[in-house]
């Protein structure tokens, strides 16, 4: 049986881009389920979408998060492409990176931007999905190179074990943490990146969703690597309770009383609660590591992304298929 392929496009105001995006991923993937979902637009993208022969859903809770968390909810598919309805993506390539996810096979593929227009990245933009994916790779692996790509492919085992939570533009570094943290089959296929078409406006608000995607990746940090946090954390108490102890140590030791009893107590205090937040992170740990077992398991409820064909040796295709009870025995 042939697999299915679903392609999601999550839409704010895009009637200037929708309808060319759908119609290339119609061109590339004529099999597929091409599903438009609207994040209460207010122009014409419902209209555009519905021409261009598109499936369209409301999703009328705002941010492409809570788009791609209903999305994943509700498309059943072997493959599911999310692509961004601002025709900044080559939607064209679409069946390339299908196609690589079944040959891998992967539970993710990225399309990384390689920028075609010098007005394609909004100024600051380029810098900071630098500086922010350089952040990830540093704490979660290197398996990356553009963590906030829109355009991606995942597998059904991937979707059914992703608990999307995010609401807005972070959720492509919660996807990419996800895969990174459960050592996921992950591979990229470069993908020109352009600018918008005229009429279309970028939502992005620079510093805005930069701070937040900045604080969901210290919260991943925190969630994900529980005992490296707080070892920091811990660390920089050490060096606090050691600053303000040592000194008080050596008085001692050279007067034999200690005149700064304030001083020491409060070193000794702030030691203390040093080792309370390691312990602490060891003990989260353990519960991350249980919580990490759960979302394999459930990764592995679902078979690995295939055309339905798997390849026979020819030496084994070729021999003799035993029967009957003697095969059994």
């Amino acid at each position: 049986m042939n697999p299915t392929i679903a392609c999601v496009v999550p839409c704010y105001n895009e009637e200037a881009a929708v309808g060319k995006v759908v119609r290339d991923l119609r061109a590339s993937l004529p099999e597929a389920a091409i599903y438009v979902y609207d994040n209460a637009s207010t122009d014409n993208t419902v209209a555009e979408a519905l021409a261009a022969g598109a499936i369209v859903r409301q999703e009328p809770r705002k941010g492409k998060g809570n788009v791609i968390r209903r999305a994943f909810a509700d498309v059943e598919a072997d493959a599911l492409l999310i692509i961004d309805g601002d025709d900044t993506y080559d939607a064209s390539r679409a069946r390339e990176m299908v196609d690589l996810l079944f040959e891998g096979p992967y539970d993710q593929v990225v399309g990384a931007r390689r920028e075609i227009e010098e007005t394609a990245y909004r100024p600051g933009h380029a810098v900071g999905n630098k500086m922010l994916t350089g952040a990830v790779r540093t704490l979660f692996g290197n398996d990356v190179s553009d963590m906030l790509s829109g355009y991606r492919v995942f597998s059904r085992r991937y979707i059914k074990s992703f608990p999307a939570l995010s609401r807005e533009f972070e959720t492509e570094t919660e996807m990419t943490v996800h895969a990174l943290s459960l050592r996921l089959p992950t591979t990229e296929l470069e993908i020109d990146f352009k600018d918008r078409p005229a009429g279309s406006v970028s939502k992005l608000r620079t510093y805005r969703d930069g701070w937040r995607i900045l604080k969901l990746i210290l919260g991943l940090a925190r969630r994900q690597r529980p005992s490296q946090f707080h070892a920091a954390i811990a660390g920089l108490l050490t060096i606090i309770s050691l600053a303000l102890g040592l000194p008080v140590v050596v008085d001692f030791v050279r007067t034999g009383i200690v005149p700064r009893l304030p001083t020491a107590v409060l070193a000794a205090a702030i030691m203390i609660i040093a080792v309370l937040v390691l312990l602490v992170g060891y003990i989260l740990e353990s519960f991350m590591h249980m919580r990490q077992e759960q979302a394999r398991l459930a990764h592995l409820c679902y078979l690995a992304p295939s055309r339905g064909v798997d390849f026979v040796p020819e030496e084994l295709s070729s021999a003799p298929q035993e029967s009957g009870p003697e095969a059994v025995a």
